[in-house]
């Protein structure tokens, strides 16, 4: 039996053609990788047996092995046969205990800890007695199969959907959805946000840039020479931005910035302001400054509280902050101010485009609807 020759292997083109796309396809096991090499060589009469063994690190057994149980089990005689595996000394009932224990709080059980960790929750579990032992790496992987993560979590503000947040919300849905419109009536849409008390920071010790292997390099030390108060004013039609710096966030500079940064738009009709609900913003001295000023050529729409995210200058500040703000080195406040002043029109150059703002009345109401159930 042992000198037995294997004999020629009839593959199935349906077999053929899957076989040749699991060996095309990278994520497929090496294990099967070979078994698949040692069908695909076994149907070709030239091939010689002691060559394929060394080619695939398999024995002439193996190989006879394998091109019988194809014969007899069809493809599936590449992949590995199901194992019972190890068997289980966590019961149901104790994964469960466990899963509970991650999902309350930690003074529920008489601790001070704010969350838990996987080291935690095996300590505590067995104290509780839900389990007699337990490893970390176990309650880790009871966690990860019930896709909950306590070592993490993020801020979120849900505001508050009374009517009124529906109507100041959909006040400037109606400025976005209708953007064409109001430019056909020679009336222009802006949005103004503040990026207050950016700091001037000065690294102790220079940069190190990157190197083929090594990522660029920082100081973790630094000298702080002030803040900048950076305020943007974004056109939406186009995406470009105007900008200016406050020494102060507060009304009296803002007043005294909004003439300037207004100027391009004092020959269209009307002009619609969206900005969030700041002091400087709601301030009785600017609402009058305003009010005196431009009377009802400017309108300001303010967003609803913990609703800043629906003015679109917002999210140009974040684009801006990414490119132009972070990892700066500055010696000094004035020249971070000459940076920001430097950065803008580049930004108009290279990056603006209009926000494309999908979300619409409709899509407000009907979630308004669904959180008030």
């Amino acid at each position: 039996m042992r000198r037995r020759k294997p004999k020629i292997v009839k593959i199935s083109r349906a077999d053929q053609q899957e076989i040749k796309r699991m060996l095309r396809d990278g994520r497929t096991q090496q294990r099967v990788v070979r078994r698949a090499q040692v069908l695909l060589a076994m149907k070709n009469r030239k091939t010689v047996v002691e060559e394929l063994c060394q080619k695939v690190q398999m024995t002439r057994v193996g190989i006879w092995f394998l091109c019988r149980r194809y014969e007899t089990a069809g493809l599936s005689a590449i992949y590995d046969a199901p194992r019972s595996g190890r068997p289980r000394e966590i019961s149901a009932l104790e994964r469960v205990s466990i899963e509970q224990l991650a999902c309350s709080e930690p003074s529920g059980v008489g601790l001070e800890m704010t969350h838990w960790s996987t080291r935690s929750l095996a300590k505590i579990a067995m104290k509780q007695g839900l389990v007699p032992h337990i490893a970390h790496s176990t309650v880790s992987l009871i966690l990860r199969n019930a896709d909950l993560q306590p070592h993490r979590n993020r801020y979120w503000i849900t505001p508050t959907l009374n009517p009124a947040f529906v109507e100041r919300a959909s006040r400037i849905l109606w400025i976005y959805e209708r953007i064409e419109t109001l430019k056909a009536q020679d009336e222009i849409a802006l949005a103004l946000d503040e990026k207050p008390n950016i700091q001037v920071l000065q690294r102790t010790h220079p940069g190190q840039p990157m190197r083929t292997g090594q990522i660029a390099r920082q100081e973790f030390e630094y000298e702080r020479h002030g803040i900048v108060n950076f305020l943007a004013l974004l056109n939406l039609y186009n995406g470009k931005m105007r900008s200016c710096c406050l020494d102060k966030n507060d009304s009296v500079h803002l007043c005294k910035a909004l003439p300037s940064l207004l100027q391009p738009f004092y020959s269209c009709k009307r002009v619609h302001l969206i900005w969030d609900g700041g002091p400087s913003h709601t301030a009785t001295a600017t609402a009058s400054f305003l009010r005196s000023r431009y009377g009802d050529w400017l309108r300001i729409i303010p967003t609803p509280a913990h609703s800043s995210w629906l003015n679109q200058a917002e999210i140009l500040l974040k684009c801006f902050g990414v490119r132009y703000l972070q990892r700066g080195d500055w010696s000094s406040r004035q020249q971070l101010i000459d940076h920001l002043l430097a950065s803008t029109p580049e930004y108009n150059r290279l990056w603006a485009q209009p926000i494309n703002w999908s979300w619409t009345r409709r899509d407000l109401r009907n979630w308004a609807e669904k959180k008030s159930k």
